[in-house]
């Protein structure tokens, strides 16, 4: 199962992203892996904060714990993108530490070897800082999250009523969130709480696609084009206190591989990350 497209196909970006960001950012490379990806560095497009709550309101407002109240063990973008999603996170993560992984489900496209180490700690066969790989898990669905294998620890909250990370996720050194941000009604202060909870030089991905629930969207996210989307994304990060913050392209979309049985264009992929550079 996959969701549908917030866009029709012909009107998607590609996102080889030189004119889309021409005259708002420059290139970046600051990644030295082997794997480079399309980057582009945000800059500040507003004096303040620029979305007032009209913008988050959405068609669906009955309690999220009702909608997702079922388990849904589906993926929500296409293997391609989960793939390339992998292997962005085998070059961006932490190999050791604590991630926290919100907006949850039962997997969280962790490549192979992060996948292994974390089950490893989760079931005490790796501790210490030298060694674990300790995966929080926070979200809606209790078993959802109890289906996970790599979850360490396992947090069940509703960010649109709660919009703050707790304190039991402990000190952070990355966090990941997986084509979700689209559904948060309160991502600046999720974001800044967040932001406290991570270490100083920490990262946060923001993963998104094309695809979601448009019910459960904020009505500003389907009223704008890919390009405002990621901007958009980008003004949450930069206006709740992240900074370097990047747009990353993962999988531009073109070509063939991706969709049902891998015989349709891939789904588009990005990552909206910023650092904390705060201690």
């Amino acid at each position: 199962m996959h969701l549908p497209r917030t866009l029709p196909p012909r009107t998607l970006l590609s996102l080889s992203l030189p004119a889309l960001f021409s005259t708002m950012a420059s290139p970046s490379s600051s990644s030295s892996n082997a794997t480079t990806y399309p980057s582009f560095r945000y800059h500040a497009r507003h004096p303040s904060f620029p979305y007032a709550a009209r913008d988050f309101q959405r068609q669906d407002e009955s309690p999220d714990t009702d909608f997702y109240s079922a388990p849904r063990y589906v993926t929500h973008i296409d293997d391609h993108a989960i793939s390339v999603l992998s292997e962005y996170y085998a070059h961006h993560l932490p190999p050791k530490g604590r991630v926290l992984d919100f907006c949850s489900s039962w997997v969280s496209h962790f490549p192979k070897e992060l996948e292994a180490r974390a089950v490893a700690t989760a079931r005490g066969k790796l501790s210490g800082e030298d060694e674990a790989l300790e995966v929080v898990g926070m979200g809606i669905n209790e078993k959802e999250l109890a289906a996970n294998p790599i979850l360490k620890q396992r947090i069940l909250r509703d960010l649109n009523e709660q919009p703050d990370i707790p304190a039991e996720v402990g000190t952070l050194d990355a966090a990941t969130c997986v084509v979700s941000i689209d559904y948060l009604v309160h991502p600046r202060e999720v974001l800044e709480s967040l932001r406290a909870r991570m270490k100083k030089g920490g990262m946060v991905h923001l993963v998104v696609s094309n695809r979601c629930f448009p019910t459960k969207a904020v009505g500003r996210w389907l009223r704008v084009g890919e390009q405002e989307k990621l901007l958009m994304v980008g003004d949450y990060l930069h206006w709740s206190g992240w900074r370097e913050v990047e747009v990353v392209t993962v999988c531009d979309g073109k070509g063939e591989g991706g969709g049902w049985f891998g015989m349709g264009r891939p789904d588009p992929l990005w990552v909206v990350r910023g650092k904390n550079i705060d201690g």
